[in-house]
């Protein structure tokens, strides 16, 4: 992408003082998108600048204010008014959207999530006992102790979803802010910076860049929290080409790709249990015919 940024010519536009540095390059759903600002975003004497372009929204965009945290919408570039299938959006106007993040293991809406409650969840994406098992133990050993509404930790782990925002974490790509809102600008510049050719998505050599990239000095918590949820994304969508597709990302920041994935597994496991069911009723009939 540095390298599309020398090659770029366009005219002066009135009303505003431009040179060759207010010429900025950003990734968009159609590939390159050329802005011209009154402002830099990169400088040749520091490269990573280059390397990692923020997300400039495009002239026609409809995504506003893309800096600005919403509160109950996970917006994007392609989706500005965050989920709408089955009224996701609507329905979830109170909470925020960390809170809609987790409200998928919050099955009695109680406003509680138990270590049993996490590893339900994870069954029900089809993960095996020992993995569930693994990772309830990951979330609610480490997530439980901040969102406790006293100072005494909580002998069973459990993680109090009106409190979750206090489970951010440094080191990740602050597309969550100190309050649970969701930052467009933030998850943008995810792909802008990342998402080498523009596919998209994230394969496992992009996400390892912004691991590196977005790692703060001495935040191991950070480091490690944020290499495990992108671990545990990878294995929720687990993707046939190996690239994690945007939509499906912001789908995790919101939770709404957890009701799909656990029906998803639902459908695939219904689907074996008749073919089983075919498959042993031609067995008998065949047994039938030869006795």
């Amino acid at each position: 992408m540095s390298s599309q940024l020398h090659n770029v010519n366009l005219p002066m536009m009135d009303g505003i003082e431009s040179s060759d540095d207010s010429i900025t390059v950003a990734g968009s759903p159609n590939g390159l998108t050329v802005t011209q600002k009154p402002f830099k975003t990169a400088i040749a004497e520091q490269p990573v600048t280059e390397a990692r372009i923020p997300f400039l929204p495009p002239p026609a965009s409809v995504l506003q204010n893309a800096g600005t945290a919403r509160a109950t919408l996970a917006a994007s570039h392609e989706k500005p008014n965050g989920t709408t299938d089955n009224n996701y959006a609507a329905t979830h106007q109170n909470q925020t959207v960390v809170q809609q993040h987790v409200e998928y293991w919050d099955t009695d809406h109680d406003g509680i999530i138990w270590p049993q409650d996490t590893y339900i969840g994870c069954r029900k994406w089809g993960w095996s006992p020992p993995l569930a098992a693994l990772a309830t133990f990951i979330i609610n050993f480490n997530l439980s102790y901040p969102t406790l509404p006293g100072f005494l930790p909580d002998p069973f782990f459990r993680i109090y979803v009106n409190k979750v925002y206090k489970d951010k974490h440094g080191s990740d790509s602050m597309t969550y802010d100190n309050e649970g809102r969701f930052k467009p600008q933030n998850f943008e510049d995810i792909f802008a910076k990342y998402d080498k050719g523009d596919k998209g998505g994230l394969d496992i050599w992009d996400f390892l860049r912004f691991w590196k990239g977005q790692r703060m000095v001495f935040d191991f918590f950070g480091w490690s929290a944020t290499f495990l949820e992108w671990l545990a994304t990878y294995l929720l969508l687990w993707p046939e080409d190996g690239i994690m597709r945007k939509e499906d990302i912001r789908g995790v920041y919101d939770g709404s790709i957890f009701y799909k994935k656990a029906e998803e597994y639902e459908r695939k496991k219904v689907m074996r249990q008749e073919q089983r069911k075919g498959t042993s009723t031609r067995l008998i009939s065949m047994a039938q015919k030869i006795l």
